[in-house]
């Protein structure tokens, strides 16, 4: 027979961290979304409206569904020590850099999660269905079905949603890739996780740009990982100075969680940044032909941004850093660099190159 037991060892056998089984209810959380979509959050995210109805119930994606396995994978490669709080950069790893680094979130650093957990869960499903005596229907997601993960994940026994909007669990931070399989199979459920942020404020009160607008509550639009990632057109220059020196997602809300100081930390070869993504010069990242630039984020979750989006990114990035060599590197014409041609990027970097800007290193105002 199959059981929980047995399909949270595999889990962890095959790379996952942590493994839980939530049964499928009309769990309360779940409604927030409708609510969440006609406040405008979503932003550009179409398909989270198109997906509503779905992701509202997982019966609705696996009829008959009686089980949601939900596993947990630290992507936390750092090890430097601290809160990050130096310079006002957000990760422990970029403590005493200068302003000319590019900053990407650290789930960005090295493969693409997408790929490499869903490899893993379809070899977990593939056990399941080799050990289970009984047919059953699932389906596999690694962030890219209709499923509220962190809902589940909480019901699972992994963790609480934090104020952030992440699932935070409490002896390993909130470092974590979310997957599931949704199943028929009437498995033995997890207890629930209970919230344990407790009067902290951390989060709301660090986030760049005031895109946590009451705890558990983010408005996506006003959230640099939107803005840097899933947004298709020029960045709002109310939010351009916030971005710092981050070409793609943000950390600050859960840099300054206590519960991720310290935090677990992962030595999978899958999550270490990869060569040319290790915190790299800003001027480096933008003299790169797009031939170049195209080839060191293949495989990884850049992708999402697309060129365009990269170096409109990079183009505001260079402009609040002051950065004389990059400034100079703005200004020249390259003809391998098609991307840069596009308007909008084009428009960043006339941002990023006149008055608006911040002053170079050493320039005095006025």
């Amino acid at each position: 027979m199959l059981t929980s037991d047995a399909i949270k060892r595999k889990a962890i056998e095959l790379g996952f961290d942590l493994c839980g089984i939530s049964p499928v209810d009309n769990f309360p959380e779940l409604t927030f979304l409708d609510e969440w979509l006609a406040r405008g959050y979503a932003g550009e995210m179409a398909y989270m409206s198109r997906s509503a109805e779905r992701r509202a119930d997982v019966r609705a994606v696996v009829p008959g569904a009686r089980s949601v396995i939900v596993t947990g994978t630290l992507y936390n490669a750092g090890s430097d020590p601290g809160d990050g709080a130096t310079q006002g950069l957000e990760s422990p790893r970029h403590q005493g850099l200068t302003p000319a680094t590019a900053i990407i979130a650290r789930y960005a650093w090295g493969d693409d999660y997408h790929d490499v957990l869903k490899s893993r869960l379809d070899a977990l499903l593939a056990w399941m269905r080799q050990e289970s005596p009984d047919a059953f229907d699932a389906r596999a997601y690694v962030d890219t079905g209709p499923v509220q993960e962190r809902v589940y994940a909480q019901y699972a026994g992994l963790g609480w949603i934090g104020k952030n909007t992440c699932l935070i669990n409490a002896e390993h931070g909130s470092w974590l890739f979310l997957a599931e399989i949704i199943c028929t199979l009437p498995l033995e459920p997890d207890t629930q996780g209970l919230e344990q942020c407790g009067t902290c404020r951390r989060c709301l009160d660090a986030c760049p740009t005031g895109a946590l607008v009451e705890p558990g509550v983010l408005d996506s639009t006003h959230c640099l990982s939107y803005l840097t990632i899933e947004l298709r057109t020029g960045i709002p220059e109310e939010h351009r100075a916030a971005l710092g020196t981050r070409v793609y997602g943000c950390d600050v809300c859960q840099d300054v969680c206590p519960y991720n100081q310290p935090s677990s930390h992962s030595a999978d070869a899958a999550w270490q940044p990869r060569r040319g993504l290790d915190l790299p010069r800003l001027v480096e990242l933008w003299q790169r032909p797009d031939t170049d630039l195209r080839a060191l984020t293949e495989g990884s979750a850049m992708t999402r941004a697309k060129l365009t989006g990269l170096r409109r990114n990079l183009a505001v990035a260079i402009g609040n850093s002051g950065d004389p060599d990059a400034l100079a590197a703005l200004r020249e014409p390259r003809t391998d660099q098609p991307s840069a041609a596009d308007p909008m990027v084009v428009e960043h970097v006339q941002w990023a190159l006149g008055p608006a800007a911040p002053k170079p290193f050493g320039a005095k105002a006025g």
